[in-house]
């Protein structure tokens, strides 16, 4: 079978199935415009049905909602993880989103002015890609990790589900952010639980009860974090490579929260020494399991384009200046620190779909004449 046949052409495809990917997709059915969304995932919702058993979301269910369609539950809850991921599977069904699961892309390139993507053993060629997957893609784990005594027991975040991976003896958790702070609190209840990391900060206030509730819904998330920390102001571009490289501060568990669990706090890890970990001011710990919460690296090494930066793609909003039709969605405060919450994806990808259809709007203006001309 030659290479022709082989190729499948679309005119958007849209990589990444989860809640950016379906809400391009949402967005470029709005515009009319064909479009098609490869994911690697087996299952639409797959990416939050395999992380930890106790994960719930760190936004109440009113924030948890995708365009189109409220978040099935009580306003104030707090949506554990499988309920998030069966609620993007019905999300794209309602919307009829063609989807193509168990399709993880392995390149993308540029041929003869169209964009060339393989996915699954099959190629695909496009005007435009949007590129809709997070930064979580791959774990980011330090070289040293390698050196820890065979004994102790040690996993990065991803692969954590609940305490019983862990066996017998102190934990140490590396990295401070959200994951590392939750798994923490819940090791804690049957663990000596160490810390290691700088604080994230936190915000100072209680999510639940009526006046957290508020403060994070009024304040927080409407204000706060999705109109005044932006690209477009002073304060968010002061911010902002703070937090793409560094994290954002503690929503759901406090400082004291971890104090009052027992959770001992030292300084970062700063190697291996005799099989065990080593901090900054040379304490050795001994520790029986590592629970590596270090973040991810954006995994984006299959795009084989001059597009990607130290860390992070090279774009404006999501729109690349110098690869036109390739686009982001999805990106750490890719407009607003808002951007990488489900209920703030609406936007960005609301602003990549118009941009999608106004390039498409200017290839046809661009062949018209032509084609009429032809015609007379």
């Amino acid at each position: 079978m030659s290479t022709q046949q082989l190729t499948e052409r679309v005119e958007t495809i849209v990589v990444g199935g989860g809640q950016a990917g379906l809400s391009v997709g949402y967005h470029l059915a709005k515009q009319r415009l064909p479009f098609l969304i490869l994911d690697g995932s087996d299952r639409i919702g797959d990416s939050w049905r395999e992380r930890w058993d106790s994960l719930r979301l760190f936004t109440p269910a009113r924030f948890d909602g995708l365009d189109g369609m409220p978040f099935p539950a009580h306003g104030d809850a707090f949506p554990t993880k499988d309920e998030m991921g069966d609620y993007l599977e019905s999300y794209a069904a309602r919307f009829d989103l063609p989807v193509r699961s168990g399709m993880t892309v392995d390149s993308l390139t540029a041929e003869d002015g169209s964009f060339v993507l393989t996915a699954g053993g099959r190629r695909f060629e496009a005007e435009n890609v949007v590129v809709a997957l997070s930064h979580y893609q791959k774990p980011k784990v330090p070289a040293f990790a390698r050196q820890l005594d065979p004994r102790i027991t040690q996993f990065h975040s991803s692969e954590y589900r609940s305490p019983s991976q862990l066996q017998e003896g102190d934990v140490l958790i590396v990295g401070a952010g959200n994951s590392g702070s939750e798994i923490g609190i819940e090791l804690a209840r049957s663990h000596r639980v160490w810390m290691a990391g700088r604080s994230t900060g936190e915000i100072p206030f209680r999510v639940k009860g009526l006046a957290g509730r508020l403060l994070l819904t009024r304040f927080v998330l409407r204000f706060l974090f999705h109109r005044v920390l932006t690209v477009n102001t002073p304060i968010g571009r002061k911010v902002r490579p703070k937090v793409t490289t560094g994290g954002g501060p503690l929503i759901r568990v406090k400082s004291r929260d971890m104090e009052a669990a027992g959770i001992r706090r030292v300084p970062r890890v700063a190697g291996v020494t005799g099989g065990r970990p080593v901090l900054d001011d040379g304490r050795v710990l001994d520790v029986a399991n590592v629970v590596w919460c270090t973040g991810y690296d954006a995994g984006l090494s299959w795009i084989k384009l001059p597009v990607l930066g130290e860390h992070e793609p090279l774009h404006r909003r999501g729109i690349v200046p110098s690869q036109p039709g390739l686009y982001f969605v999805g990106l750490h405060f890719q407009y607003s620190l808002s951007s990488g919450m489900v209920h703030a994806v609406g936007r960005d990808a609301r602003y990549i779909a118009k941009a999608v259809a106004e390039r498409a709007n200017a290839k046809t203006r661009e062949t018209t004449p032509v084609a009429a001309g032809m015609a007379a």
